[in-house]
């Protein structure tokens, strides 16, 4: 089935449960990471009523300030609008000014120690249509690690996991979504890598509704499997002032990429979307120098030589 799936053809209801559930989950496991007197994640449930340019409701959720994260800030929203935004349509323009119905889990860990990554993953659904015309269909999402200090066995164990998700649906999905995802995280600006990568999709529905969406759970339920071993392997590690210094100004980077480029920041300011919510993915120290340069042979250079390029990582 091609793009032209409709929306019909999978209950809104059963895609919602899904991804509230997802939450939950990764959440809790969140909190069992921070153990026992770790920071909890507040829960900030929100509506948008009549009037508004959305109408919908989400649930925020947001740790600060842990043991092992510094900020996690992991969203659930389900929103519906009276017309796509532009960052929407840009690939599909028989839809421009179509009202919309968009849900989706999206989620930034900033963890406090640098040798442990940041690590980024989103799942969402939208179904758009002019009145009379089928509803059209399609998901998006992915996941991607962005470390501060890199680790070859950290990036071989997470592109492996986001292989093995996207395998039961076809052998050329990863590479394909693999370099999907080093083009989209890409600071093009800088010419620089955002981080190792992932995979990426976007404008997905090649599969028909059941099995693109049975796609966009296998790729949610890998995430914790991905990223928690490397939380485990590098949490302890000690680190001092300057990795500190160093994973702020590659903060710097991350922040750039979020606000020029990212397609998701973009559709929720420009659709009117709740503004302390999309900016979750923001970390809570950040800074900039002014063309540092890292002596050859450190870890600093390392990541921007061997880590931040387009690698196979398999």
């Amino acid at each position: 089935m091609g793009t032209q799936a409709t929306a019909q053809a999978l209950p809104m209801a059963q895609v919602r449960a899904y991804l509230v559930g997802l939450q939950a989950r990764i959440t809790d496991a969140l909190e069992q990471v921070e153990g026992e007197g770790g920071a909890r994640f507040l829960s900030d449930a929100w509506s948008k009523g009549p009037g508004e340019r959305l109408q919908g409701d989400g649930i925020t959720r947001i740790l600060e300030g842990g043991r092992v994260f510094e900020r996690a800030g992991c969203g659930f929203s389900h929103v519906r609008g009276p017309q796509l935004p532009p960052s929407a349509t840009q690939h599909r323009p028989e839809l421009a000014g179509a009202p919309f119905e968009a849900m989706g889990v999206s989620l930034v860990f900033h963890p406090r120690n640098p040798f442990v990554p940041t690590v980024h993953m989103n799942v969402r659904m939208i179904a758009a249509g002019h009145a009379g015309a089928v509803p059209t269909c399609w998901f998006g999402g992915g996941m991607d690690l962005t470390p501060v200090y890199g680790f070859e066995e950290d990036a071989q164990h997470f592109h492996r996991a986001c292989r093995d998700a996207l395998a039961p649906f076809g052998e050329s999905l990863y590479p394909r979504f693999k370099d999907w995802c080093d083009e989209y995280f890409c600071l093009k600006h800088r010419g620089e890598q955002r981080g190792i990568g992932g995979i990426f999709f976007d404008d997905f529905s090649e599969l028909g509704p059941e099995r693109s969406f049975g796609m966009l759970q296998s790729v949610g339920d890998a995430f914790l499997g991905a990223y928690l071993p490397i939380v485990e392997r590098r949490k302890a590690m000690d680190y001092g002032q300057s990795q500190v210094d160093f994973q702020r100004y590659r903060r710097g980077r991350y922040v750039e990429f979020n606000l020029v480029w990212d397609r998701g920041t973009h559709f929720g300011l420009q659709s009117g979307g709740r503004t302390e919510s999309i900016l979750l993915s923001m970390p809570p120290h950040a800074s900039w120098s002014y063309q540092r340069e890292d002596a050859p042979g450190t870890p600093e250079r390392a990541l921007l030589e061997q880590f931040l390029v387009r690698r196979d990582w398999l």
